[in-house]
């Protein structure tokens, strides 16, 4: 067992432990007993300090002179990565108690983290996921409502970093979605996660892959006494409010300046929401108990929930949509104490999901009312098997090894119960009002875009720690080693395998310079084909290994020294390598210092380099031979299913002929060479970080601090796309480029801004050149930048028996041009292969408020037990608004420049737009609850209300940033429509019972 002079040598952010230190008389043994059958038995050293690693749970401390028990400690809990300190130095006679007193602060390590118990998640008002969770935390914001689903859950975004940054554990194994790392694979049953522990900062050396935040559940497990029990809560659809309707917004014109559609006007019905109501149901059971007593443990739950809705989508889709969602989780735990230094324990999560399956109709805007039903809808069929093993060895008072396997299944196709041939229709509100009877004409396929029926996803981890004390040092090594693979990845169109996309613009205006494709002439109306496919296999490998020294310098202050070391390499569905990324060194410090020595007040800090390694989805597009073309044409009829009839294609710019299916990109299924995908020289992103904290207590109940946070981004991952740039290197080099595939790919994987080696081969083939492309042969490429800097301030009362409270604020500035693998103004999820940085124009004034920025934040939350009987708690949280983006034509001209992006640029009106130059307004969410827990049952009956946004505050969150359709001058009729809003107030009603 570990030993240390009060410190712990945990891990954060991933640990499934904690420890019990302090300080008693040298020589007398300290006896640890928990419910779980865990007992652990140390002798107090020469300088009168103990400590125990232990498993989280509840244990009783004993403190024995001679065998006999001077003093003890009962109900004293264990949290993961902390400790809890224990004082016997002045207990010098048999005192028996019986109850904790509050705790004092954890002086044993240097993390910023925040660990919320069963206990709590019991008492407070929250939605049943670990982000919801997360939310509770200092710096921690919501995510773009592009990101996240029924499945992986709501996105959240930790002190600046990207939505894709976090990592998700569950009992200390990986459980981010594999493919993408946007939310988790896996969440554990609400009512079965022990402990929470949400980490937002200023973890050591032995975790990594996480520039963001980390969100690590522990499951419950099964003790020396049984226990089984349930609960039923519904959220019913007639508690819930209207959803608000939205309405295209009232945009002013200049002069000179039309709006894009002449049949919409501002103030007319957007999208009717106000019946997109729905109710929900949750069913759980648990059992857990002992096998063999003080050996042999197992805990075993189930919980099953259904969604049922409705949603109206937008009047350009005239559609009605009836869905489900259903979701089924099991988890299974064995623990078996092999011995008093031997413990094997097995975890089982299951998931099983269908989400949005059901009905859809077509939807009369006239008459607010369902036609006739069109098609049945599409859903996510998501199935995951997840098997964990851990094995901890306490080799000897000062040794200890710790083994962990685990290995994920994920199963996740698009199913079409349709099986519909027929294309879906995009853009129906551009089509030709003559042809269409000024009604939009659209049929039964209801998705553009699937996955692969065949769609398949796995991971393997291992990670193998060994820690050793040698007097005032805690030697730390291990590995951590993660494998994932992708079958039949990616996404297909629909139906036939493209969709028609409708348009207007100016006749005599051309749709596309760069791409050849000229003015449609006529009224300006006009169609394209488009066939979009990235379905292919891949690979990833992560390798890691850490040392790491706990250095008790003093008996008040502890130093932490680390070294991490990250290996990437991703494959291609060939099995060739196109990314390998060796020897990232990450070096950790922090610092924890006990000021006074009694625990009362905490100085701490930390500074340390974190990288990102780039998921499976990147190569989704950019190693395979993914296909992503258009084919313009105009149009002189529309049949009944939406589908033009009359087909002429669009000629090319200045009238000459036909460009045929274009790409901007050169995406034409041609798997490009994989060591061309990505420059030679390519590094990781990473991020550093710096933490300097206090914590204090004030008087025998509270506890308040401050942290200051600094994050800077010192490389990005992006692709870049200017290719006739390489082609202008390649000839001052004194290359033919006409013998070089200078173009192959088009879009090349590259740290923005830094020098990138391109691999460019010869035509046919026998050779190859490196063309080094600086930021100026990008056309001057500018500087990398996300800046994160916050202020949080909290103030705590821990629950003594009757209340327990806890309000933080946070002053923050997010401020730069790289929000991180993803973008959300625009709801771009291709990680590490968006838009930004494809050419230098699109960064042209780029640089402002990033997407996650949130100035203010506040936030509180309590429990109040008024009676032994009822209990009220409630759950506020008030933040300023994110950014707003307004997007356009690029420059004073206002032109259509760099890879033809038609209105991304941050120019609106000819005129610069900085984003973040306006916010969207501030949000506010009060939640509330009362729970009874009856005294005739022994307060194993629980009933509860919760009340989510009780003011029904339906702020918008997100905004249209596009000022311009993309093929015309004139002003969009959605420019800063709302695109999703804080959600209606909604009322939980459960029932639960524990015994």
């Amino acid at each position: 067992m570990a030993i240390g002079l009060g410190f712990t040598g945990l891990a954060y952010g991933q640990a499934t432990s904690g420890s019990i230190f302090g300080s008693a008389p040298a020589g007398e043994t300290v006896i640890v007993t928990g419910a779980g059958g865990t007992s652990r038995t140390v002798t107090v050293d020469d300088s009168g300090r103990f400590s125990a690693n232990l498993p989280v749970g509840t244990y009783t401390v004993t403190l024995s002179k001679d065998g006999q028990t001077v003093t003890t400690r009962n109900s004293v809990n264990v949290t993961a990565g902390a400790g809890t300190q224990i004082d016997f130095a002045t207990e010098l006679s048999t005192v028996q108690v019986t109850a904790n007193a509050l705790p004092p602060i954890d002086v044993s390590n240097a993390a910023s983290s925040m660990t919320i118990t069963s206990a709590q998640l019991a008492q407070l008002p929250l939605a049943r996921s670990a982000e919801a969770i997360a939310l509770l935390a200092p710096g921690v914001v919501s995510g773009s409502g592009y990101f996240g689903d029924a499945i992986t859950g709501p996105v959240v975004t930790f002190a600046g970093a990207g939505a894709t940054e976090n990592a998700y554990y569950v009992n200390g194994f990986n459980t981010t979605s594999l493919y993408n790392y946007t939310g988790a694979a896996y969440q554990l049953p609400y009512g079965s996660i022990d402990q929470q522990q949400t980490i937002v900062g200023g973890y050591d050396a032995r975790y990594g892959r996480s520039d963001g935040g980390v969100l690590s559940q522990i499951g419950k497990r099964g003790t020396n006494e049984w226990h089984f029990g349930g609960q039923v809560t519904w959220a019913p659809r007639s508690l819930e409010s209207s959803p608000v309707n939205r309405y295209y917004p009232n945009v002013q014109l200049q002069p000179g300046e039309e709006f894009a559609s002449e049949t919409v006007a501002p103030g007319d019905l957007r999208r009717y929401r106000e019946k997109n109501k729905q109710w929900s149901t949750t069913y759980s059971v648990y059992a857990g108990g002992p096998l063999v007593k003080d050996k042999l443990f197992a805990f075993v739950s189930v919980e099953q929930s259904k969604t049922k809705g409705r949603s109206v989508l937008n009047d350009d889709n005239q559609r009605d949509d009836y869905y489900s969602n259903r979701d089924l989780r099991w988890y299974g735990k064995l623990d078996w104490n092999i011995n008093d230094s031997n413990i094997l324990e097995y975890t089982r999560l299951q998931q099983s999901s269908k989400n949005g399956y059901g009905e859809s109709y077509s939807f009369d805007y006239d008459t607010l009312s369902d036609v006739e039903k069109t098609g049945d809808l599409s859903f996510v069929d998501y199935q995951n098997k997840t098997d964990i093993f851990q094995y901890t060895s306490y080799l000897t008072d000062d040794a200890t090894l710790s083994i962990l396997y685990g290995k994920t299944d994920v199963r996740n196709p698009t199913l079409v119960p349709n099986a519909s041939d027929l294309p879906f229709i995009a853009g129906s509100t551009e089509q030709d009002p003559a042809l269409n009877g000024g009604n939009p004409i659209v049929n039964a396929q209801n998705v553009a875009t699937i996955s692969s029926p065949d769609s398949a996803q796995s991971s393997k981890g291992l990670r193998v720690d060994f820690d050793y004390r040698l007097g005032d040092h805690l030697l730390q090594a291990g590995i951590d080693n993660l494998d994932y693979t992708a079958n039949n990845q990616g996404r297909v169109r629909s139906g036939p395998g493209y969709v028609w996309i409708y348009g207007h613009t100016g006749p005599g205006d051309d749709i596309n310079t760069e791409l050849n494709v000229g003015a449609p002439g006529g009224d300006g109306y006009y169609v394209a084909r488009d066939i979009f496919s990235t379905v292919t296999s891949m690979s990833a490998s992560q390798r890691a290994w850490y040392v790491q020294d706990k250095w008790q310098v003093s008996p008040n202050l502890l130093l932490q020294i680390g070294l991490r070391n990250d290996d990437f390499t991703n494959s291609n569905a060939q099995g060739n390598q196109f990314v390998v990324q060796k020897d990232q060194w990450e070096p950790r410090l922090g610092f924890s210092w006990d000021v006074n020595g009694d625990a009362s007040l905490k100085l701490y800090g930390s500074a340390g380099r974190y990288y990102l390694a780039i998921p499976q989805a990147t190569g989704e597009r950019a190693a395979s031979g993914s296909i992503f073309t258009d084919e313009y044409f105009t149009y002189t009829g529309i049949d009944s299913n939406g589908i033009p009839t009359g087909l002429a294609p669009v000629p090319g710019v200045g009238g000459g002929p036909a460009p045929g299916p274009v790409s901007a990109n050169n995406e034409v299924g041609v798997p490009p060479d994989p060591q061309t995908v990505t420059s030679t020289n390519l590094k990781p992103q990473y991020q550093d970080e710096y933490i300097l904290g206090f914590d204090k207590t004030l008087g025998s109940d509270w506890v308040y601090g401050a942290k200051a946070t600094y994050r800077t981004v010192g490389t990005v991952i992006d692709d870049e796309c200017d290719a006739e740039r390489v082609r202008t290197k390649m000839e001052a080099m004194g290359y033919n480029p006409d013998q070089w595939l200078w173009d192959s790919p088009y879009c090349r994987i590259v740290n923005p801004n830094l020098t990138s080696n391109i691999k460019v081969n010869s035509l046919d083939g026998t050779t190859s050149v490196i063309v080094p492309m600086t930021a100026a042969d990008f056309g001057g490429t500018p500087k990398v930048q996300r800046d994160y800097y916050a202020l949080d301030m909290y103030l705590e009362h821990p629950f003594d028996g009757t209340w327990m409270g806890r309000v933080s604020y946070t002053f923050a500035r997010s401020w730069g041009n790289a929000e991180g693998q993803v973008r959300s103004d625009i709801g771009q999820t291709d990680v590490s292969v968006t838009e930004d940085w494809d050419y230098v124009e699109l960064m042209d004034h780029a640089r402002g408020y990033l997407s996650n920025h949130r100035r203010h934040q506040l936030k509180a939350y309590g429990a109040w037990q008024m009676t032994p009987e009822w209990l009220v708690a409630g759950n506020v949280l008030v933040t300023s608004g994110a950014p707003e983006s307004c997007l356009g034509w690029y420059g004073p001209d206002q032109t259509n420049p760099g890879g033809a992006y038609g209105t991304d640029y941050h120019w609106c009106r000819g005129v610069p737009a900085m984003p973040g130059a306006t916010t969207n307004p501030w949000v506010t969410r009060v939640d509330l609850s009362l729970a009874y827990r009856p005294a005739f049952a022994d307060h194993k009956l629980a009933f509860k209300m919760d009340v989510f946004n009780v003011f029904d505050r339906q702020t918008t969150l997100q905004t249209q940033p596009h000022l311009y359709p993309r093929t015309s001058h004139n002003i969009r009729n959605t420019y800063h429509e709302t695109l999703f809003n804080q959600d209606p107030r909604y009322v939980r009603l459960s029932v639960s019972y524990d015994y």
